[in-house]
């Protein structure tokens, strides 16, 4: 009997796991199929015939290249700002003690409640009064602060032992030496989370980018997709449109990957905590 629960676990998680790999396989296998052919593909597991004009297109219709460029300058950097920035402020709040450092903290958790779209406004007439419109600046500077990331680390840091900080004291290491050589090496798998979904809601950030950018130097990659798509409203090309999906995926994809080992040992780790 357990045998049988054994195998019905393991074809269920098959199951599971193919039908959300499919989409994607089909996404990338569609991309090299010709426009003209793609909805000529009833009753087909494999489509084809298999070309790669659709990527030759976007290449020579769109400035591709600089907006993915663009998308990927922009995420990193916001990434790697919010992660720091991030991780400065949970620490602070969760070991140090300052006046109202409660209620800065109450303040910055009620910020997580309001919606994005409501700051889009004054944060627009911000970078206007700046004079940061169609700007790198614009782009990065309002996603290297937010409260999730905060949160998130402050909760980590209050769950490590303080007898780490207090042996580094004794040896000497001041207030910095102790947080870059100590605090964040250990912080090393909430550090990686927050960096993963950082960067994909950087590079999939489309509002923003479109209302601060206008023109084709300063646009990023979803931003640029959507103006293609609409810049043939005769006629979708669905398969150039997916070659562009297929483009979009790689970084998060590999990001996902190269954060992965970090991101599931965590969460196994607070499994086994538990």
């Amino acid at each position: 009997m357990k045998k049988w629960r054994l195998i019905f676990g393991y074809i269920t998680l098959i199951l599971i796991a193919m039908s959300m790999l499919y989409p994607f396989f089909a996404m990338l296998n569609l991309s090299f199929v010709p426009n003209n052919e793609i909805f000529n593909q009833n009753g087909k597991l494999f489509y084809g015939p298999l070309t790669v004009e659709n990527y030759k297109n976007v290449f020579t219709k769109i400035p591709l290249w600089q907006y993915f460029i663009n998308s990927l300058f922009v995420a990193i950097v916001t990434t790697a700002g919010q992660v720091l920035f991030s991780a400065l402020a949970g620490y602070a709040f969760a070991r140090l003690k300052f006046k109202f450092r409660d209620t800065l903290f109450l303040i910055i958790l009620i910020t997580m409640l309001i919606p994005p779209q409501v700051n889009i406004i004054p944060l627009f007439f911000l970078m206007r009064q700046l004079h940061w419109i169609n700007t790198y600046q614009a782009l990065i500077v309002p996603g290297l602060f937010g409260g999730f990331g905060i949160f998130m680390m402050r909760q980590y840091f209050l769950g490590m032992p303080k007898d780490l900080e207090e042996s580094a004291k004794i040896d000497g290491c001041n207030f910095f030496e102790m947080f870059f050589k100590i605090i964040m090496p250990l912080a090393i798998p909430v550090i990686t989370t927050l960096a993963i979904f950082t960067f994909v809601s950087s590079w999939n950030s489309f509002m923003w980018p479109l209302i601060v950018t206008n023109t084709e130097s300063m646009r990023t990659l979803p931003v640029g997709l959507a103006i293609f798509k609409g810049s043939f409203r005769e006629i979708t090309l669905w398969g150039d449109l997916l070659a562009c999906s297929v483009i979009c995926t790689i970084p998060v994809v590999g990001v996902f990957l190269f954060g992965k080992k970090y991101f599931i040992n965590d969460i196994l780790k607070g499994g086994i905590k538990g």
